[in-house]
């Protein structure tokens, strides 16, 4: 760790891997690294990588989690559909048991995800999944 703060090299994804990026436009993740990196500070686990839809962001909406809004001053744009950002895994799991899971970039989801959502969840709707998923075992 570099002064305390983790590196998405020090970090895992989901499938064993090293953790890649999951969004620069708009620069995503708790510690506005591009990548899904998670540590001590990230009490919310910002661990899952997901390409929002607007069914998604509505249902986050109604669960009183504002991801449209644009917050300046932590340093938030605002996310319209199609955007990738590392949101919350507790609430992505939310969004799945509800039906309005986002898709979800597997090699960019931080390992620590899986302390909240079974893997199975994070397949259904993978996004970055090759044609043949038994290369990925």
């Amino acid at each position: 760790m570099t002064g305390g703060r983790p590196t998405p090299g020090e970090q895992r994804n989901v499938l064993g891997g090293p953790l890649q990026p999951c969004g620069d436009e708009p620069v995503t993740g708790f510690y506005r690294d591009g990548h899904c990196t998670s540590g001590p500070d990230d009490i919310g686990s910002h661990t899952v990588c997901a390409v929002v839809s607007a069914e998604f962001l509505e249902l986050q909406q109604e669960l009183g989690n504002d991801l449209t809004t644009p917050r300046p001053e932590y340093g938030f744009p605002g996310l319209r559909p199609g955007d990738r950002w590392c949101v919350v895994a507790v609430r992505w799991l939310q969004a799945y048991q509800a039906g309005a899971a986002a898709g979800v970039v597997l090699a960019a989801t931080n390992a620590r995800a899986l302390e909240v959502v079974p893997i199975e969840a994070l397949r259904q709707h993978a996004v970055d999944v090759p044609d043949d998923a038994s290369s990925l075992e």
